[in-house]
C-alpha cells in the first residue's frame, strides 16, 4: 500500500526515478558555493533544503586531534534578517515542514557593487584610506612578544561585529567530540544584520567563496576574473588597520619589503597561489583550505579546514551545513552562549561530518588574514596568544613554504 501511494504521488507530482537521477546529477554540478544564488534566494527549494545524512560518519579530523557565481542577483533588493523556520510551520506552497531542523531562508540582498568587482583592475573602486585614531606602529614589546602583537591585532579589528547588535547565534547543547548525536535543534546563526554585506572587506571576501571545488584533489582552474577578485580583496584589506600593522611588523623583521605594492603581491601569492594536497598538484591553496574548506576523498570522507564563520553562515543558509552542537569546553562552567566569539563545534558539510572544528565568530576577514599570516611567519605550530578575553592556541601547519592550515583552538 505504501508503495502504491508513493507511486501515485510521484505520478501526480511528475516525478519518477529518472527525475531523481537528474536531480542528483544537477546537485553534483552545483557543488561549488554560489554566493549570488544564496543571497538572492534563487536556488530551488529542493537543493537549498536538501540534508544528506546517508554518509558514514568520518573519524575525528586529524588536523585537530590535539584537542581530545556565479549568477548575478537582482539588484535593488535588501537583505532581510534570516529567521529559522519552525518545525510544523506551513510553507508558502501549503506544505508543512515535518521532521526537519529549522533552516534559514535566504532572502534578496542589494548587490549594487557586485558587477563592480568584475571590472578590470583599473576600474575598481576601493574604500578611501582613513585615519584610524589608533597606533598601527608595532611597539618594541609587540615586536618581542607574539602574544602582545596578536592582542594588538584584536584591538585594531575595528570592523569586528558585535553580538546581539550585528548577529545572533544559538549554540544549542554541548557534546563530547566522539558523540554523534545531533545536539542542536536549529541553526547556529539565528540572524545576521542586513548591513554586513555592504562592508567592503566582507563583500569582497564573500565574492571569493564560489571560486573553488570543495573536493580535495580536484585541480582548480583559476580564471582571469577570479585573479582579479583575489587581487582586489588584498587591495581592499590592505587599507585596513590590521593589515597595515601586519605589513609594518613583517617589514621590520625583514620578512617582506617595505614597499606596499610588493607587499600586496606577496600576500596575494601567499594566500591564493595553488599547491598540491592529497597527491594532486594545483588543487588547493591556503585561502581555500582555511576559509572555504575541503572534503578529503581518501578512504572515509572527512571535512578538512573550513574555519571561517562567514563561510559557515552562508553554507548553513543554503542547507549545506548542519550544525550539531558545541564541544564541551575543557574547563567546567565556561559554557558558550550568544555572546561567545570563539567556538568549538561539530557539524556536517554536504553530509560529511567534522567532529571538531574551531572558529572565531564575528571577526573581520582582514583580522583573520593578518592573524594567521603573523603567526605563520613569527611563530611555530603552536602559538599561545591572548585575543581580547580569549586564551587561544593558533595552530599553524606548513606545506613546504605554504600555509597548509591555520585555525584557533580554545585553551579553556
Amino acid at each position: 500500500m505504501d508503495g502504491l501511494i508513493k507511486g501515485l504521488l510521484n505520478v501526480a507530482l511528475g516525478h519518477d526515478d529518472r527525475d531523481a537521477e537528474t536531480d542528483s546529477q544537477s546537485r553534483d554540478e552545483r557543488s561549488r558555493s554560489t554566493w549570488a544564488e544564496v543571497v538572492s534566494g534563487e536556488q530551488d527549494d529542493e537543493s537549498s533544503n536538501d540534508r544528506t545524512h546517508g554518509y558514514k560518519h568520518n573519524q575525528w579530523n586529524r588536523e585537530e586531534q590535539n584537542y581530545g557565481r556565479k549568477e548575478e542577483s537582482e539588484t535593488g533588493g535588501s537583505w532581510t534578517q534570516m529567521r529559522p523556520q519552525k518545525e510544523g510551520q506551513e510553507n508558502n506552497d501549503g506544505w508543512e515542514t515535518v521532521g526537519k531542523k529549522p533552516q534559514q531562508r535566504p532572502q534578496k540582498v542589494q548587490m549594487d557593487n557586485w558587477n563592480n568587482y568584475k571590472r578590470p583592475a583599473s576600474e575598481q573602486e576601493y574604500t578611501s584610506e582613513v585615519e584610524y585614531g589608533v597606533d598601527i606602529e608595532p611597539s618594541e614589546n609587540e615586536l618581542a612578544d607574539l602574544s602582545k602583537a596578536c592582542s594588538k591585532l584584536w584591538e585594531l579589528d575595528l570592523n569586528r561585529l558585535i553580538p546581539g547588535r550585528d548577529y545572533e547565534i544559538d549554540c544549542g547543547e554541548g557534546k563530547k567530540v566522539y558523540q554523534k548525536e545531533d545536539m542542536a535543534q536549529g541553526s547556529l546563526f539565528s540572524w545576521l544584520s542586513k548591513d554586513i554585506f555592504r562592508r567592503a572587506t566582507y563583500s569582497r571576501f564573500c565574492s571569493l567563496l564560489d571560486n573553488y571545488n570543495p573536493h580535495e584533489g580536484h585541480k582548480e582552474v583559476v580564471t582571469s576574473q577570479e585573479r582579479q577578485e583575489q587581487a582586489a580583496f588584498i587591495e581592499e584589506i590592505s587599507r585596513t588597520a590590521p593589515i597595515k600593522y601586519l605589513h609594518k611588523y613583517l617589514s621590520s623583521k625583514g620578512i617582506v619589503s617595505g614597499d606596499s605594492q610588493d607587499f600586496k603581491r606577496f600576500m596575494t601569492g601567499l594566500w591564493f597561489d595553488l599547491y598540491g594536497r592529497g597527491g594532486t598538484y594545483g588543487c588547493s591553496s591556503a585561502f581555500e583550505h582555511v576559509f572555504v574548506g575541503e572534503i578529503k576523498q581518501r578512504g572515509e570522507q572527512e571535512v578538512s579546514g573550513f574555519h571561517n564563520w562567514l563561510q559557515f553562515y552562508l553554507e548553513e543558509a543554503k542547507g549545506r551545513v548542519d550544525y550539531q552542537g558545541y564541544i564541551f569546553p575543557r574547563r567546567r562552567g565556561e559554557t558558550p552562549d550568544s555572546e561567545t566569539q570563539l567556538l568549538t563545534i561539530q557539524f556536517e558539510w554536504n553530509g560529511v561530518l567534522k567532529s571538531v572544528s574551531s572558529t572565531l565568530v564575528g571577526v573581520s576577514p582582514e583580522f583573520e588574514v593578518a592573524l594567521y599570516t603573523l603567526c605563520f611567519f613569527m611563530g611555530g605550530e603552536d602559538n599561545h596568544v591572548q585575543l581580547g578575553p580569549y586564551l587561544v592556541n593558533i595552530k599553524c601547519y606548513r606545506l613546504g613554504d605554504n600555509i597548509g592550515s591555520a585555525f584557533p583552538m580554545s585553551e579553556c
